[in-house]
């Protein structure tokens, strides 16, 4: 058994997507960011940098106490090693998958986040930000869009690379729409978001009622309470990283 913190997005929807394509037993923990679940003492044990996901392998393979992983890539990459799977002990092939999957949790991923917020959640005006990002995030896509007219995968066979990146571009097309983002420009990518789309495993992330897109959060300009601003991006969330987590040290910064 293994269980995955999870919130819908898709850092947390690559690792469910990998765990289906293992066919491993695992469990869903909803953490809801809003409401500050992220931020408890609980929760820190498990990821000490209080982001979604993380897992915790109870039958780890060295049969010792069970294994916490953050960070969506690690835990990719310690799932892959672990089965044997979607990751080549091949030093070309391996070394191709893993750039392209560091691509994407160092460059797309947090460039169409940041757009994300900027579109979603910031107070208007900043047009400098949302154009800076988006533009980012359409420079990888047409990075994406080379790399697919190469190969028929990023790491020239279905890995977690794929895994990694098709989340992003495919699984929230929402997202996408909302930053003006077309991705029928891109043929080599619609080609793959289609043959990704497809698996067998994707299909059941996406069919499962606690996995699949939430559509009150597709929107942009969202409106959030004192407290929810607070617990995601304000004082709360930066107290709860701080070492000493000193209450005396809530200000007002939010």
């Amino acid at each position: 058994m293994i269980d995955l913190y999870f919130c819908t997005s898709p850092n947390a929807w690559k690792v469910a997507i990998i765990l289906e394509e293992l066919g491993t037993e695992y469990n869903i923990t909803q953490i809801d960011l809003f409401a500050g679940e992220h931020l408890t003492p609980e929760y820190h044990a498990i990821n000490p940098n209080h982001k979604i996901p993380a897992i915790v392998d109870k039958a780890p393979a060295d049969g010792g106490l069970p294994i916490t992983v953050f960070e969506s890539g690690a835990i990719l990459v310690y799932l892959a090693e672990k089965y044997g799977r979607f990751l080549s002990t091949e030093i070309r092939s391996r070394t191709l998958t893993l750039q392209w999957m560091t691509w994407q949790v160092a460059g797309l991923g947090p460039m169409v986040g940041q757009a994300s917020h900027f579109v979603r959640f910031a107070p208007k005006g900043n047009p400098y930000s949302v154009s800076r990002y988006v533009n980012e995030s359409l420079r990888l896509i047409h990075v994406l869009e080379a790399r697919l007219n190469e190969a028929e995968y990023l790491g020239g066979e279905y890995s977690i690379a794929d895994i990694a990146v098709w989340p992003w571009i495919g699984g929230f097309p929402a997202l996408l729409e909302m930053l003006d983002i077309d991705v029928s420009r891109f043929p080599a990518v619609q080609r793959w978001i289609a043959a990704v789309g497809g698996r067998k495993a994707v299909k059941a992330v996406f069919a499962r009622s606690d996995t699949a897109i939430n559509p009150k959060g597709v929107k942009k300009n969202m409106e959030l309470t004192e407290e929810e601003w607070s617990n995601v991006f304000g004082e709360k969330n930066l107290v709860a990283s701080m070492i000493s987590g000193n209450s005396d040290m809530m200000g007002k910064r939010s």
